[in-house]
């Protein structure tokens, strides 16, 4: 599983549960079309976490790279139903950063030939 990781802040005004509402809905499509296997949406608790990262935190979960793909061309092809789901959640949305992790290790790992 590979683990596409978001992190964010509002925009001021911003309601809490409209972002939480439209970042599910907009999740849900992609679920919907096969293109993501799954996703969370976290938001940081009691202030405690590293100053560098937002209050927002969504990872979405693909089998592989190829899924991810398939998700991010569906998206880019900025047309029907995700266009206005994408569009309602980058519109609340401020300085986005993102990473991409893998389970480890990798189901296919060999162990014992490795040169390094």
């Amino acid at each position: 599983m590979d683990h596409y990781h978001i992190w964010c802040g509002l925009k001021d005004g911003v309601k809490d549960t409209d972002f939480a509402d439209r970042v599910n809905a907009y999740m849900r499509h992609l679920h919907d079309a096969g293109t993501i296997a799954g996703w969370t949406v976290t938001r940081r608790k009691l202030g405690l976490g590293p100053p560098q990262l937002p209050e927002w935190h969504i990872v979405v979960q693909v089998e592989d790279l190829a899924q991810l793909d398939r998700a991010f061309t569906h998206v880019a092809g900025r047309a029907g139903a995700v266009e206005g789901l994408h569009h309602a959640v980058n519109s609340l949305a401020k300085d986005p950063f993102f990473a991409l992790y893998r389970d480890f290790p990798d189901p296919g790992r060999k162990r014992g030939g490795e040169k390094f």
